[in-house]
């Protein structure tokens, strides 16, 4: 388990900072940027948890799909600001660059988006206010649940070459992108540099 405190907050820093992010290759240049955050809060336990949303059924895209909290980026924002606004908007935290720490690889999706995931830490002080208008559920899900040699698995389907990327959690099954993005942070906290823009999304995600 890994606590939440101090010591944790460090120690993924330190990892964060150790990764190098490579850009994925052949990304096409009208793909428009988003960025989301990957949020680290603390459970009852008072364990590292990160934070993954059911989205609003109401929403024009994507509707009722588990994903981290995050969107487009707006015109003259970097990835950075817009992860950050984002989390504001959907979740009500109102965290600064300094709960920065670190980005991951940025992910090319199949919808038209060019996605970049910052990891975020989100302190006990913080409280989470969802925005029902996009966010039907909020969920902290334990560090341990990634970290698990079960949590995710891979598959082949006939519309593609690429392998399918699957986190299950409980009863359910998430795939790409987001989990590409939290698989690619497992591998952050466990120390290896793993590429994951080539891991495929299902053909419901295409659109």
């Amino acid at each position: 388990m890994r606590s939440f405190d101090d010591a944790t907050r460090r120690n993924i820093g330190a990892l964060c900072a150790a990764f190098t992010r490579a850009a994925p290759a052949g990304i096409a240049p009208e793909l428009k940027r988003a960025a989301v955050a990957i949020t680290l809060t603390g459970t009852e336990a008072k364990e590292t948890a990160f934070l993954l949303t059911r989205r609003a059924a109401g929403l024009r895209a994507h509707r009722a799909q588990w994903a981290l909290p995050g969107g487009r980026c707006d015109a003259a924002e970097t990835p950075l600001q817009a992860a950050l606004r984002e989390l504001h908007e959907e979740l009500g935290l109102a965290l600064t660059s300094d709960a920065v720490l670190g980005l991951l690889d940025e992910y090319p999706t199949r919808s038209g988006y060019l996605i970049t995931p910052v990891v975020v830490w989100a302190d006990a002080a913080q409280t989470i206010a969802p925005n029902p208008q996009e966010v039907a559920s909020v969920h902290a899900i334990p560090l341990g649940t990634i970290e698990r040699e079960d949590a995710f698995d891979f598959v082949s389907i006939p519309e593609s070459t690429r392998r399918v990327i699957r986190f299950h959690i409980g009863n359910r099954l998430i795939h790409a992108p987001t989990a590409a993005m939290i698989y690619q942070f497992r591998e952050v906290l466990a120390g290896r540099q793993t590429r994951v823009a080539e891991l495929e999304q299902p053909v419901f995600a295409w659109k």
